[in-house]
């Protein structure tokens, strides 16, 4: 479908152009095909054809300076001829066809040939049918109604078939719509700046047009094709579209072209656009991968569609696994496809679908085995053929009995409570300014457990102010008088900040009366520019005499130079060059600096030792980013060599150094408080100065004095990790991260290594999770490699958000707290769901599998299973996983990647309510006809009226599973399951409708329900035992659970399925041959550990012999510890998975203190675990961590 649009769309426009080709002085077929070449082709191309880039912009009638006019006739002509800047996306699946997919599902197929069956057979009347000699397997008389009826529950069997499909169609059908809109947001807020009539605007990506003057600069993603007019220093990854890594720098003489899809990694400039949407490169990509290109992108869910950024990942900057761009974006299509959630609930639906198979099948089994045995053996009959039609329809019902326990024991429900809480969640977290943008990331923030934040922007304000600063040998703690400057010192600083900073760089005045001057552009820069003014002075004139097109050559800052330089020609041709820039940096390249009097003195390394001491570093430790401003002239001949940087960047004279404060979010503190207290680490990663970094970690909290842990620079942290050979070791990192807090001017490569590092690690047993968060391009790799990656939406870049997963549109960290909430919130709602789910599952198979064997007949009917089913699937997935979240969610510690699905706690509620839903069911079988005096139900013949008994029975069952909802709200053994109910409106809805359809379907439901009419003292009895539900609740609460050792949990990934499933597929670019070796090694160990698992078994069984009597005593806590930490693991039949549930909250200190891991064996959270542990973390250390002890090694394969 999609490359049909594509190219009628084409086609479309080459008609028009051929009618308007005259108006314009090139045709879109020329630009095409000029955009097509590379390089110096390019460059002669121009030449010939239209003698250079102005000649194209005269002939595309726009001005390189001021830009189109930009009236509407101009605009939507150029459209018409060039077409808009637009790739049309695929159309979106139709309601039909989702229903169609819905229809797939095997129960509902089998389902469906069953009830054909049965009412193809109730209309089919053979003439044996009064014979006497088959009907009295029937029974009882039958008037010519019922028989008459006998369709009836065929066809309810199918409408309820149709119901269940045009549910899960609908939600798919929201869904869709719902990504489909969040798209749409996502493209309507990508901008780009363009130059209309002289002036600078911002407009959305759709609407640039051919011929628009745009402006690029650092981190940009080009949403179109262009020529390159005017610029400094641009450099540009085109690895998105050549597969090549390295990047290609731009000028007008040597390779002008810019593509769209690709990213400016340095420098800025402006460009003439000449191609947009599907004749930009791109979007020729996009016109040749038609549909299957299409397919992939609906996969990746990541359909930026307009600038075509879906079909090219981004390609990870010269990072560590740099080579194999190729193959990666391959993979990369599906990397992130299954997140751990659904990992766990893929694997816990097959094994309940199989053991529902199974109890189906032997229900089939059973019932014809005993119709046939009692028939033909018992009673003698022969089998007459009159009689065949009358058999194959007991046949048939004993075989819909059979599906209908299947159905109710498959939780289709499951797969769609877990979209239904995403789905949920990404609405709701948009509100929280979390734009999400894969849908997993939203569980995966839940499960984190260190989070690598930048400083500036994201703990920062990003409202830069210099509040200090060193000029004319006087250090001024606040901003100093202008009038205790020296003029010509004056005049330098005031050219060389206006100047030597990019020009889009501004200070408007404030939008509200009151209200601070708004900061555009580089904020580092504004401050600077911030400080000018506050010397009453003004940078406007210096730049209008000064402007853009005249500086003679820039160096832009970047993260390896670390300082931005601008060259300019004086009037009697000399050059000056103004720098600035990290103040250990520049002044480094210092040898004078200006006296009080504006003279430069001499300035020699050590009297630059003794400024970094008396000015720098205090400077720092206020938590201030110090900057220099320097200068150097150079003489008009012979003219310097510009590309030689190191001689150019030397022997500068320093004007000032200035202090500058970026202050702390007033709400950080408390987020990364509530973190801390989650047992999430945060580590800031910034390229500010280790003084600067360190203050500022303490501000927020990061790190407090007197603990233990590093602060690391870029180069000791390289130093660290690093061999003899060069060569970065994951040991070595692992002696490191677990105490890193800081990590201070580090390079993008750092922050990669760090992270994969981080992941990487077996240093605990649990694989740590980890998010990032980043604003600048070259967070770009960090991003990706992280399992959650932030982007920031308002200072981040177009290549930080695309490599990203969500992106904080406020640009604020307690916003991350919000994420992990609701990614927690997604894990527990589904927790919730299966909970109610499985109760009613085994309730139901049970009720059905023995109803059937003991009389013959399922109590619970085909139809009212289904009800059930739906209530249970459908609604409760609705009512549960909407539940919002509570600041509760963050007093617990991560649940990690193999703590199982269903809790011992859980698994102790499912059973509990099991067993009393199950005792009143089956007492109310087999003695309520004597409690109610009413006529018995059981044993009736085939198409017998339905009775009040089994009505009874039906209504009993909704009305426990209407409660046990209620229940189900709390999964952690709470008491007060009622807790913030009217919080939550879409699940009062719900139970209160169930409620209201159920009184429906039993007073009024009739033959198709097989419902007879209830008196009001039944339907209060039926409601009095769903009343007993919440009881009983109370009664399981208190049975605390770590007495209930025999219990299993279930759903779980454990390693040895972990590896294959899910990190083998997950990325399987990032693993190399090494860390293959060591998990087939993991493998091994597990052998080696059902081994030493019974030697334990003696120890544990000796152990609890001698504690028996005695209180738990504190010693055991101390030095058993280590010895502890196994006993408990291997407490499970299956040795693989170190993991009791911890958040129960009734089991006793030392039990507690061994099962959750997060504690014990992240040494680093000590401070914030209770009291007892930090007497145990260091005797524990003592023993279990030094490396060769075999202890050690135990623990961490486990």
């Amino acid at each position: 479908m999609g490359d049909m649009t594509n190219s009628d769309f084409y086609s479309k426009n080459q008609r028009n152009e051929s009618s308007h080709g005259g108006e314009f002085g090139c045709t879109m077929e020329e630009l095409r095909s000029l955009m097509e070449l590379r390089g110096t082709e390019a460059v002669v191309k121009i030449k010939e054809t239209y003698g250079d880039t102005d000649a194209i912009c005269r002939r595309l009638k726009t001005s390189p300076v001021e830009g189109l006019p930009g009236t509407a006739p101009d605009l939507e002509k150029r459209k018409q001829i060039f077409g808009q800047n637009f790739i049309p996306p695929k159309k979106p699946k139709t309601f039909l066809q989702l229903v169609w997919e819905a229809l797939q599902d095997v129960t509902l197929i089998i389902l469906e040939i069953a009830a054909i069956i049965s009412l193809g057979l109730s209309f089919y009347h053979p003439p044996g049918e009064s014979n006497e000699g088959c009907a009295t397997a029937q029974g009882g008389a039958e008037d010519e109604g019922e028989a008459e009826a006998g369709w009836i529950e065929g066809a309810a069997i199918l409408l309820s078939v149709i119901c269940v499909v045009l549910v899960t169609a609908f939600n798919d059908w929201s869904k869709e719509k719902q990504f489909r809109g969040l798209q749409s947001r996502i493209e309507q807020e990508q901008k780009f700046t363009v130059v209309r009539a002289g002036q600078v605007v911002q407009i959305p990506v759709a609407e640039i047009v051919v011929g628009d003057i745009a402006q690029v600069k650092y981190g940009d993603l080009l949403p179109a094709d262009g020529l390159f007019i005017q610029g400094n220093d641009l450099k540009i990854d085109e690895s998105s579209l050549t597969g090549e890594s390295d990047q290609v720098r731009k000028s007008v003489d040597k390779d002008p072209m810019l593509l769209s899809g690709t990213h400016v990694m340095e420098g800025s400039g402006r460009m003439v656009v000449t191609a947009v949407g599907v004749n930009s490169q791109t979007g020729i990509i996009f016109t040749l991968l038609g549909a299957g290109g299409e397919e992939e992108e609906k996969k990746d869910k990541k359909a930026k569609q307009q600038d075509g950024a879906a079909a090219m990942e981004m390609q990870p900057l010269k990072s560590a696994e740099g080579g194999d761009a190729d193959d990666k974006k391959k993979a990369n299509m599906h990397k992130k496809e299954k997140s751990v959630l659904q990992g766990k609930l893929t694997k816990l639906a097959v094994q309940i679908g199989k053991a529902g198979l199974v109890m189906s099948a032997i229900t089939v089994i059973i019932l014809v085995l005993y119709f046939t045995v009692d028939t033909f053996v018992v009673n003698k009959k022969p089998w007459l053929p009159e009689c065949t039609p009358v058999y194959v329809q007991y046949f048939v019902k004993f075989f819909i009995i059979g599906v209908t326990v299947l159905v109710v024991a498959v939780p289709e429900g499951l797969p769609l409570a877990v979209t239904i809480s995403l789905a949920y969640s990404v609405k709701k977290m948009m509100k929280d300014n979390n734009l999400v943008r894969h849908l997993d990331a939203c569980e995966t923030m839940g499960n984190a457990t260190a989070i690598c934040s930048d400083k500036t922007g994201t703990l920062t304000t990003n409202r830069m102010t210099v509040v200090q600063a060193y000029v004319g040998d006087i250090h001024y703690k606040e901003i100093p008088d202008p009038s205790s400057i020296n003029a010509k010192t004056m005049e330098l600083l005031v050219h060389a900040i206006a100047i030597n900073s990019a020009y889009t760089t501004k200070i408007l005045p404030p939008e509200k009366e009151g209200a601070l001057p708004r900061q555009v552009g580089n904020k580092t820069e504004c401050g600077l520019l911030g400080f000018v003014l506050d010397l009453k002075q003004d940078y406007e004139p210096v730049r209008a005499q000064m402007p853009e097109e005249k500086l003679y050559k820039v160096y832009t800052f970047n993260s390896v130079r670390k300082s931005m330089s601008t060259v300019i020609k004086l009037p009697d041709e000399s050059f000056r060059m103004y720098s600035k820039g990290a103040s250990e940096i520049v002044l480094k390249k210092c040898c004078k600096i200006l006296n009080g009097v504006g003279e430069p003195r001499v300035f020699r390394p050590r009297d630059r030792d003794e400024m970094v001491k008396k000015v720098i570093e205090p400077m720092a430790c206020d938590g201030l980013r110090t900057i220099c401003v320097a200068y150097r002239d150079f003489p008009s001949s012979p003219e310097p060599d510009w590309d030689n940087e190191n001689d150019i960047l030397n022997e500068l004279t320093c004007i000032c150094v200035v202090g500058i404060e970026d202050p702390v979010r007033p709400e950080v503190p408390e987020a990364i408080r509530k973190c801390q207290r989650a047992g999430i680490t945060v580590r800031m990663v910034t390229g500010d100065n280790i003084n600067t970094a360190r203050a500022i970690a303490i501000k927020c909290g990061i790190i407090h004095p007197g603990e233990d842990f590093l602060c690391l620079e870029g180069k000791e942290f390289n130093r660290r990790i690093r061999n003899e050979k060069g060569e970065i070791e994951q040991e070595r990192i692992d002696k490191i991260w677990p105490k890193l807090r800081v990590l201070a001017r580090s390079s993008p490569t750092d922050k990669h290594t760090l992270v994969k590092g981080i992941i990487d690690s077996t240093h605990t047993e649990q694989r740590q999770v980890v998010a990032v968060t980043g604003d600048g391009t070259n967070d770009g790799p960090a991003l990706k490699k992280a399992d959650v990656g932030f982007a920031m939406g308002i200072a981040g870049t177009d290549v930080a958000k695309e490599a990203s997963d969500i992106i904080l549109t406020d640009d604020n960290f307690s916003s991350i707290v919000k994420a992990v909430m609701w990614g927690r919130n997604v894990y527990d709602s589904i927790s919730k769901f299966l909970q109610f789910q499985l109760t009613v599952n085994v309730v139901a198979v049970i009720v059905a599998f023995t109803g059937a064997c003991i009389t013959q007949d399922s109590p619970l009917k085909a139809v009212q299973m289904l009800w059930v089913n739906l209530i249970m699937d459908t609604f409760a997935s609705l009512a549960l996983a909407t539940e919002p979240p509570t600041e509760t969610l963050l007093l617990r510690k991560p649940y990690g990647r193999n703590k199982p699905l269903i809790s011992r706690t859980m698994m102790k509620n499912i059973l509990g309510h099991a067993v009393y839903q199950l005792t009143l069911i089956f007492t109310l079988l087999f003695v309520g006809e004597k409690m109610f005096q009413i006529d018995s139900g059981r044993n009736a013949p085939l198409h017998s009226p339905p009775s009040e008994h089994y009505t009874i029975i039906f209504n009993t069952f909704v009305m426990m599973q209407l409660f046990n909802e209620i229940n189900a709200r709390k999964i952690h053994g709470e008491r007060n399951v009622f807790d913030g109910i009217f919080r939550n409106p879409i699940f009062c809805t719900i139970v209160l409708g169930t409620f209201a359809i159920q009184i429906v379907i039993v007073q009024f439901g009739g033959k198709p329900f097989s419902c007879s009419p209830l008196q009001l003292d039944q339907w209060m009895w039926c409601i009095f035992i769903g009343l007993g539900e919440l009881v009983w609740g109370q009664v399981i609460a208190t049975i605390p659970t770590s007495r209930l050792k025999f219990l299993k949990e279930a759903g779980r990934l454990t390693q040895k399925e972990e590896i294959p499933e899910e990190e083998l597929n997950e990325d399987v670019e990032e693993i190399d041959h090494a860390e293959r070796e060591l998990r087939r090694g993991q493998i091994l160990w597990f052998r080696g550990l059902n081994r030493i698992q019974t030697q334990i078994r003696v120890v544990k069984a000796f152990r609890s012999s001698l504690y028996e009597g005695l209180e738990k005593p504190e010693s055991r806590t101390s030095i058993h510890n280590f010895m502890a930490h196994p006993e408990f693991r291997i407490e499970d039949s299956q040795p693989h998975i170190p993991l009791i549930d911890d958040t129960d909250l009734e089991e006793d200190a030392a039990l507690k203190q061994n099962s959750s891991p997060p504690s014990s064996l992240n040494k680093n959270n000590s401070a914030i675990d209770s009291g007892i542990n930090l007497t145990t973390d260091t005797s524990k250390s003592a023993t279990s961590s030094s490396p060769g002890s075999p202890i050690h090694s135990l623990e961490t394969s486990l």
